[in-house]
């Protein structure tokens, strides 16, 4: 098993899970490739199955909630390495 597998049953299982609420499995292909990454795609289909939308609306306004989050959490670790060079390298002159 490797990482492109489990990456593709990720995006089956979100696509599977948006199709049972009704919805197109285009959405699905679509709201798959704007999260991106397996653990992302894991938690909107949990969302799916616990709230069981019924709109497509709510769903995007989900998919668009994780991926602000996601691009949140990297630019904090970028700040958080910019901050550890930063420092690394004061306390290298001193």
């Amino acid at each position: 098993m490797n990482g492109h597998d489990d990456w593709i049953r990720a995006k089956e299982r979100l696509v599977g899970s948006i199709a049972e609420l009704g919805f197109p499995r285009e959405l699905g292909e679509e709201v798959a490739r704007q999260l991106g990454g397996i653990k992302a795609m894991e938690r909107m289909t949990a969302y799916l199955g616990y709230v069981k939308p019924r709109s497509a609306e709510i769903i995007v306004d989900e998919m668009l909630a994780i991926c602000s989050e996601i691009d949140t959490w990297r630019k904090k670790k970028e700040a958080e390495e910019a901050n550890a060079a930063y420092t690394d390298m004061l306390n290298d002159r001193f």
